[in-house]
């Protein structure tokens, strides 16, 4: 099932009518196709077909089913969004798969997957739309202009102060006024999940969200730590709570005795259980934070794979630490390469220094004479947050932005059409399925002096993937993909009548040249089975629903022969309210393991 939105959970509803030349099957209800696994058959006026025969022991020559076959494919696949540029940091596009090699723990693999993918601009769409309805026979020329890039604006309301997260989200509503493309779509997210609006090229609900965003806490505490007693910070907490660091211990409990009990030596156990426990608690509460925000990239990931395009997230934010959470780091980069989403990252704190003394705002806290340990634990801190940021960027093909305030110059950067990146993807040799980190290495085969931008490792699953689950996702990244494919021989074709002012019903057709693909023997017929899935996006390419249908043939031989001549029609209907969409018709075969994509337009008037 596709991941992320509720109306995924149609992508595998069966319905709608199946005709085929010379016979006709009628679809029935999931329950009645699980308990059956027949479709009844009857046949259509057409000269020279033979009638089926009448004894039902004989098998059926065409069927369909709800269940997907188990196709051979590539599992276990690493990927690795790579990134080249030259001395003037310009990406290089003219690479090859052999221009490179891949390390994993120092030990070369071989690259099973290589692709390039770069900007495209897309053109004002031009199809044409027929209905079989009298009333609505007149052709319509299609004039949607079909969205080619999506960008996620992700802001960290929960550790961006005010000043900084106002600053940035003005930048981002003076782009959203005056400079985004007609075939992109903008959608508007945040760390804490308010306000927000899905994506859109309506330039009034994305100003409205912009202006609703604001700091949230998604913690009851504070995971700052000053003005605390005693004050210490995250990345001291984490020293004292996982490190279990003998200076962090100390300089934390010798402020706890300044703060809390006057300095009085007496009490220096009960200061050490003060410090250990606001360690603790500020420790607790900022790994909330972190665990909050990458379950968030991980859920608009899961978002991204659900619309057609070029897919790019753009996250904006201080930085976070993520001690014990590089697991799940490793899940967002992995993720996002297996789904063709890059994210590029903006420090929005711009060019930042850190003070010698603490926030002039808070109340001094603890021993004075320990201020130099405290700045040294700030500008750690400080250093170390944007690590995720570069991570994030470098891991999956995008552009990081930081330590500059030339902030409205990196956004524009960053939110550009993405630079040429490849997609290199190989099987690790004898992979345990234990979670363990592995290091990865990209390089060139030539001696040119180019950077090269790609993960620095990954983490073995904890569980395997079958190989049903493995098909699953790539027909279902077929689908979410504008790239069109021609592995079989196949027509897109689209019909629509209108019911009434506010309903339509529309046809999607999908006619199947089967003289052109390939059957096994089996007992004497000729054994294939076609996937197929016809899917709509609504004007803003969000997936609207899609039907999944798998067509078993078992055909004698001179049914094989008529229908070579004829073809195939796979017809699926769809209930719709007039408007435009996009249709996405996508077809593979069990036997060569062969798959077309096709890209349609639609627009139903009202």
């Amino acid at each position: 099932m596709l991941a992320g939105t509720a109306a995924h959970t149609r992508l595998l509803a069966l319905s709608g009518l199946v005709l085929l030349s010379g016979l006709s099957l009628t679809g029935t209800s999931l329950g009645a196709q699980a308990a059956q696994n027949t479709a009844s058959q009857q046949s259509e006026p057409n000269p020279g077909a033979s009638a089926p025969p009448n004894s039902s022991d004989t098998p059926q020559e065409m069927n369909t089913r709800d269940s997907t076959a188990p196709f051979s494919v590539r599992v276990n696949l690493v990927p690795i969004r790579v990134v080249v540029r030259d001395a003037h940091g310009q990406a290089v596009a003219d690479l090859h798969q052999e221009d490179f090699r891949v390390f994993e723990d120092g030990k070369p693999q071989l690259i099973s997957h290589f692709s390039i993918e770069k900007p495209v601009t897309t053109p004002v769409a031009s199809a044409e739309t027929s209905s079989s309805h009298p009333a609505d026979s007149e052709k319509t020329a299609a004039t949607l202009v079909r969205p080619a890039r999506f960008v996620a604006l992700l802001f960290d309301d929960v550790h961006l102060p005010f000043g900084e997260l106002a600053q940035i989200r003005n930048i981002a509503d003076d782009y959203v006024k005056s400079s985004f493309q007609p075939s992109d779509r903008i959608a508007v997210f945040t760390i804490s999940g308010q306000s927000q609006t899905d994506f859109t090229d309506d330039r009034a609900k994305l100003h409205e969200a912009l202006q609703g965003v604001q700091p949230r806490p998604v913690t009851a505490g504070s995971a700052t730590g000053i003005g605390d007693c005693p004050s210490i910070n995250y990345f001291q907490a984490d020293l004292i709570v996982n490190q279990h660091d003998l200076q962090a211990i100390t300089v934390a409990t010798n402020d706890a005795l300044a703060c809390e009990f006057g300095g009085n030596q007496q009490y220096l156990s009960a200061a050490q259980g003060v410090a250990q426990g606001m360690a603790l608690q500020i420790f607790s509460t900022a790994d909330v934070q972190t665990q909050y925000s990458f379950q968030r990239l991980k859920e608009i990931v899961r978002r991204m794979t659900a619309v057609s395009g070029q897919r790019l997230v753009v996250l904006m934010s201080p930085g976070f630490l993520i001690p014990n959470r590089e697991y799940d780091l490793s899940e967002v980069i992995d993720s996002a390469a297996r789904s063709n989403v890059i994210i590029s990252t903006l420090d929005a704190r711009g060019l930042y220094t850190v003070d010698a003394l603490p926030d002039v705002s808070a109340k001094p806290t603890g021993d004075p004479t320990l201020s130099g340990f405290h700045t040294s634990y700030r500008f750690q801190q400080e250093s170390r947050q944007s690590d995720v940021l570069w991570s994030v960027a470098n891991g999956t093909g995008g552009q990081g932005f930081a330590n500059s305030n030339d902030l409205a110059g990196g956004f524009r950067r960053l939110v550009a059409a993405p630079e040429t990146s490849c997609l290199i993807g190989f099987v690790p040799q004898n992979l345990k399925y234990d979670g363990h980190f592995h290091s990865l290495k990209v390089a060139l085969t030539s001696k040119e002096k180019y950077s090269i931008q790609a993960r620095s490792g990954f983490y073995a699953p904890k569980k395997v993937e079958t190989p049903a689950d493995a098909v699953k996702q790539e027909i279902e990244e077929a689908v979410l993909s504008q790239e069109e494919q021609h592995g079989l021989p196949i027509q897109l074709h689209t019909q629509y009548y209108k019911v009434d002012a506010t309903d339509a019903k529309l046809a999607i057709l999908a006619h199947v040249d089967i003289g052109g693909i390939r059957f096994d023997k089996l007992d004497g017929r000729n054994k294939n089975d076609l996937t197929i899935v016809a899917a709509l996006f609504d004007r803003n390419g969000n997936f609207v629903t899609a039907t999944e249908k798998v067509l078993e043939m078992r055909l004698r031989d001179t049914t094989l022969e008529r229908l070579s001549h004829t073809g195939v029609t796979v017809k699926t209907s769809f209930d719709v309210k007039p408007g435009a969409y996009l249709v996405r018709l996508v077809v593979r075969d069990s036997q060569a393991a062969q798959l077309s994509a096709e890209n349609g337009v639609v627009e139903i008037p009202y």
